[in-house]
């Protein structure tokens, strides 16, 4: 088993969890710059956590002991801010191949993308 194992367990955790919070934000949301930013990010997130999920399991080892604690969340930029925190933080403790590095940018990318429609696309 990979040193890296648990690290990417909660990784892919979060990511698919985070699209089914922002799938619950998406439908109750009574503003329509919301519903279509958290639409995009929901249905973009889960072939992201995908890939790196898989190119991961491609260079080290099949990623096992994924958490079983989630929470709901009502409150999008809050939410997002949070799970951007969240993959900041953990960077440093998955495996820092450059393919792996270059498919979490482009997880941090589309929940920043998300966070500016969210803050400003009222």
């Amino acid at each position: 088993m990979s040193k890296y194992n648990e690290s990417a367990a909660a990784f892919v955790s979060v990511l698919f969890h985070s699209a089914t919070v922002t799938h619950f934000m998406h439908l109750q949301t009574k503003s329509f710059a919301q519903h279509m930013a958290l639409g995009e990010y929901y249905d973009a997130i889960v072939e992201l956590a995908d890939k790196w999920a898989e190119a991961y399991q491609g260079a080290y080892d099949i990623i096992t002991d994924y958490p079983k604690d989630f929470h709901l969340a009502t409150d999008p930029v809050k939410y997002l801010t949070q799970i951007k925190e969240f993959v900041d933080d953990i960077r440093k403790d998955l495996p820092q191949d450059s393919e792996l590095n270059n498919l979490v940018d482009g997880i941090a990318d589309q929940i920043d993308s998300t966070l500016y429609k969210l803050r400003f696309l009222k």
